[in-house]
């Protein structure tokens, strides 16, 4: 059984239902705060996609690269085959050729004058690792010593400078973004270990000639915090201002060849979700997007519900209307409501006591619709169940 396409027809409860065995808590409906303009999802919500497994990897040692997670897309690990995955950064006009440089000890590294290379593969917001060593013989100052860079989408650069005990401009540190902004600290092993850069970048999105999203870099070194979700506008440069400048949606990585054979190895990237402003489902979505959301998550349980009967398809029709409040169901909730409450009251008080938990359930979403304005405050079903569970005993609190 394919579990992902079975969820989205019948809806977790309903899958583990049929399964015969008990759902785990993912939250409960009519709890948290509802849905609003900017949120599709209320508060705890049980409605809320789980989060997808990943096998997390291990981490490098000063003699031995790590392992990637499993969902991780391997650029480099280390082999000659994994050479072909990357290609010579040609200038405009021409095709790429093979790149030239070599594979030495499990590294990739440069050789001067040969040229930038970049991965064939193009991506755009991702997580990505890699692991740099300059030159252990020390040769050079400032910019002429280790020097390469990492070019994200080919544009946005991350400097790979050996600083072990070697000044430069701040702005064209290892770990900068170069010519945007410094480094936070230092934190560079010396000449010929591998330092290791774990980084997440979001590409700049403007429409319309306007910034809608300037993009940002965070950084890791050696497991500190160099840059934090540092706006890039553009993509920077040597002597250059950064100005505001659309990316496109994909392109490649990029190593730098600025004369030094600095090595790379244990490359990997993780693509990232799309944000809110290009409509993804992070932070706060427009008002369209969250539209979008909430009818397509009221449409779900509209069709979970008619997988079901009774006061349970009642219930999950009654949650559809906190995502979207469509005339046909609401119409039907009420009436369905209005149903229910009258028969329970039409049972002798003996009767009630095995349908107390059903009977708070459809209390609590009455309220939580009251509470949202789905439905009046005054709402007669409401009322009437109210009255019971007061009658019943059933709103004290036990000490």
């Amino acid at each position: 059984m394919k579990l992902r396409p079975v969820l989205l027809a019948l809806g977790s409860a309903s899958l583990f239902a049929a399964l015969g065995v008990a759902a785990p808590s993912t939250g409960s409906p009519f709890y948290g705060d509802a849905p609003d303009a900017h949120h599709p999802w209320a508060i705890h919500d049980q409605n809320r996609p789980q989060p997808p497994r990943v096998e997390p990897g291990t981490f490098s040692t000063a003699t031995q690269p790590g392992q990637p997670p499993s969902d991780a897309i391997v650029l480099f690990d280390g082999t000659a085959a994994s050479l072909a995955k990357w290609e010579s950064d040609p200038k405009p006009g021409e095709a790429p050729t093979p790149t030239k440089w070599i594979v030495r000890d499990g590294a990739l590294e440069c050789v001067p004058k040969s040229g930038y290379i970049r991965t064939k593969e193009q991506f755009g917001d991702c997580q990505l690792h890699i692991e740099w060593a300059a030159p252990k013989a020390v040769q050079g100052a400032s910019q002429g010593r280790g020097n390469s860079g990492i070019f994200l989408m080919g544009r946005a650069e991350v400097q790979v400078l050996d600083n072990y005990n070697n000044p430069t401009y701040a702005d064209g540190f290892a770990g900068s973004v170069y010519g945007i902004n410094p480094p936070m600290a230092n934190a560079l092993r010396a000449p010929g270990e591998f330092q290791v850069y774990d980084i997440v970048f979001r590409r700049p999105i403007l429409k319309d000639g306007k910034v809608i999203d300037p993009g940002h870099l965070t950084v890791f070194c050696n497991g500190v915090l160099l840059q934090d979700a540092t706006p890039l506008e553009g993509p920077g440069g040597h002597l250059r201002r950064s100005l505001p400048v659309a990316f496109p949606e994909k392109g490649p990585l990029k190593l730098q060849d600025h004369g030094n054979p600095v090595r790379f190895r244990n490359i990997w990237y993780r693509p990232l979700p799309p944000r809110s402003s290009e409509g993804g489902t992070d932070g706060v979505l427009t008002a369209e997007a969250t539209a979008a959301k909430r009818r397509a998550i009221a449409a779900t349980l509209r069709a979970d519900a008619a997988q079901l009967a009774g006061t349970a398809q009642m219930l999950r029709l009654a949650e559809s209307l906190v995502y979207e409040d469509e005339a046909a169901t609401h119409a039907q909730v009420e009436a369905r409501a209005t149903t229910y409450a009258a028969s329970i009251k039409a049972l002798p008080s003996a009767d009630r006591t095995a349908k107390k938990g059903e009977v708070q359930s459809v209390v609590r979403a009455l309220q939580y619709l009251g509470k949202s304005a789905i439905v009046p405050a005054s709402f007669a079903p409401r009322a009437t169940l109210e009255a019971i569970v007061k009658a019943e005993g059933w709103d004290q609190v036990k000490k």
